[in-house]
């Protein structure tokens, strides 16, 4: 069941958030499940961190890594309600923003989200993290 129904109210007293699409706040029904992920990254099945050095391409894995576990319950990303996308180089991500904004235009999703700079991350070599929580 997809939960970005007309009864979820997107909440936005400003539009600089548009062109991230993510929403300042939304108003859901309760969902009956509630879906957590922990941080996903650019990283194979064994746990090797992947595309070293090009944020964009980590940011497309780890959107991807997030998308696999949202299909292995019947969601998407318009399921999701909040995003935390954590990288260790703002400036960088921004420019590669786009590898996650035409996965959310896909399924018309823009939940609450927030990008947040780090020193580093749990791997040497990882740019971009991305948590997320979904329900239905």
């Amino acid at each position: 069941m997809n939960t970005s129904t007309p009864t979820t109210a997107r909440i936005n007293p400003s539009t600089w958030n548009a062109p991230f699409r993510f929403d300042h706040a939304q108003l859901r029904p309760a969902p009956r499940e509630v879906l957590t992920i922990a941080g996903q990254a650019s990283v194979d099945d064994d746990g090797r961190v992947l595309h070293e050095g090009d944020v964009a391409a980590q940011l497309s894995l780890a959107v991807h890594h997030v998308e696999e576990i949202l299909a292995r319950v019947g969601m998407t990303l318009a399921d999701t309600f909040s995003l935390t996308i954590y990288t260790t180089d703002i400036a960088a991500t921004l420019a590669a923003y786009e590898a996650l904004t035409e996965r959310l235009d896909a399924h018309d999703a823009t939940p609450p989200a927030a990008l947040v700079g780090v020193a580093a991350l749990a791997l040497p070599g990882l740019a971009v993290e991305i948590t997320a929580q979904a329900g239905r």
